[in-house]
């Protein structure tokens, strides 16, 4: 009990002295260890799918109450060089979470790491556990609490609860910055889809991860900084940094994992590699520092091959838990059609872009501010005959106190697939609104 108190005190008097729960392991305070707590709300508004059932029951429309991301940091430098990490926290806590009754699902670790870093600058850097560091894109590795839109693109997330927990893997990794460069190299030990706690399809004439022919996965990530460093604390990426840093710059990024996903070809099982690439650009900069006005904008181009018309479908947070629908009038894809869902992952290639304005005030600070959004997601993937796949999403944010407490709201539009004729057809149009109430220290 004492130690706790010791503990306790300890914690108290850091937040006293640095306004965070942040204590020193030192008399200099170089070595630290910290905490920090976010909390994302949504109160949502869907057009469901067609065929859509919640509990049994056809439902055209749903309200509900959900916990997007609930989550915990842990993590300092614990020597001059060593790091330690963790999050720890649960995802998409709905009605509907787990609809087999049991509704005391615990949380998990998102990361679990250690790091150490082999020179005085950060130039190298060498950690290994279970890491969110990946190859592909920023928002192959998103930092959550600073999201420029409401919700991640998270496509970009390839093989998210299918062979990651939540987009972690068990990896080693090097990062680092030499000049202008920022690099990140990283091999994986994905987890088997049959643990994902998904239904299976059996293997068919479209690619499917395979439960069979285990392998590593290898990542590569490598920006160019035009103007400022960004960052290198932790392996997260930033949505927007409100103006606070002149951020320019260009990336590529690729995945690679052989005998990843299997299919029948003349009733023989044939292994096909994932081999994903991207290109993109992003920028984030003040406009007037008098005002306190800025500008975040991105744009990347997205190739992804999971093997032969792999399509999955993807509901965040879904509001329902079934459908009417079957293999003659929808689509059988990996992942459920009902609710929110649309073809997220897939086989073929993505635009998205996004980009943000940050409203001024006299004082020039960041409290009281609006953020006005959009993003646009062009996908065209092999399995859909050529149809792109375009969701549009637009809202605004209220910055109560910039990143740390906000109020938004989000219009997403989607596209909807239907079967008719054994012939896949685009059925129109489907919206939903958002609104999250964000708390993060």
């Amino acid at each position: 009990m004492r130690i706790i108190c010791l503990v306790l005190l300890t914690i108290t008097t850091g937040y006293a002295q640095q306004n965070s729960l942040r204590f020193s392991l030192n008399e200099s305070g170089s070595h630290y260890f910290q905490f920090t707590f976010l909390n994302q709300t949504w109160l949502r508004f869907n057009q469901n799918n067609p065929g859509s059932l919640v509990e049994g029951e056809l439902q055209k429309n749903t309200f509900d109450v959900g916990l997007r991301r609930t989550r915990m940091q842990l993590f300092g430098k614990i020597t001059d060089r060593a790091f330690l990490y963790f999050q720890f926290g649960q995802n998409n806590f709905n009605a509907q979470y787990n609809s087999n009754g049991n509704r005391k699902i615990a949380a998990f670790f998102h990361d679990a790491l250690c790091e150490y870093n082999f020179t005085e600058n950060n130039s190298l850097k060498i950690g290994a556990g279970l890491t969110i560091a990946a190859g592909l894109s920023r928002f192959t590795q998103p930092s959550i609490s600073s999201i420029l839109t409401t919700d991640v693109p998270v496509f970009a997330q390839t093989t998210i609860d299918q062979t990651d927990i939540f987009s972690r893997k068990l990896s080693i990794y090097a990062r680092g910055q030499l000049g202008k460069f920022d690099y990140r190299f990283i091999l994986s030990d994905p987890f088997p889809v049959i643990s994902s706690g998904s239904n299976i399809l059996p293997i068919s004439n479209d690619a499917s991860f395979a439960q069979k022919k285990h392998s590593l996965q290898q990542q590569v990530y490598i920006i160019y900084q035009i103007f400022e460093q960004e960052p290198h604390i932790t392996t997260y990426m930033a949505g927007t940094y409100l103006g606070k840093r002149k951020v320019w710059n260009i990336a590529f990024g690729s995945i690679y994992q052989p005998n990843t996903t299997w299919r029948l070809q003349n009733n023989d099982t044939l292994y096909q590699p994932m081999q994903h690439f991207a290109v993109e650009s992003f920028l984030d900069m003040p406009l007037s520092t008098q005002k306190g006005t800025a500008i975040s904008a991105y744009v990347g181009y997205f190739n992804t091959n999971y093997g032969n018309n792999y399509l999955r479908y993807n509901g965040i947070m879904n509001p329902a838990n079934g459908t009417l629908l079957n293999g003659s009038n929808s689509l059988i894809t990996n992942g459920p059609v009902y609710g929110n869902a649309l073809p997220m992952f897939g086989t073929g290639s993505v635009l998205y872009m996004q980009m943000g304005y940050l409203t001024g005030n006299k004082s020039g600070n960041e409290k009281g501010k609006f953020l006005p959004y959009f993003s646009s997601t062009l996908a065209k993937y092999d399995k859909l005959n050529g149809m792109y796949t375009h969701t549009m999403n637009v809202g605004v944010h209220y910055l109560i106190n910039g990143q740390q407490a906000k109020i938004s709201l989000d219009l997403q539009n989607r596209p909807v697939y239907a079967i008719e004729n054994n012939t896949i057809n685009n059925n129109g149009r489907l919206n939903t609104l958002t609104m999250q109430y964000q708390l993060f220290f």
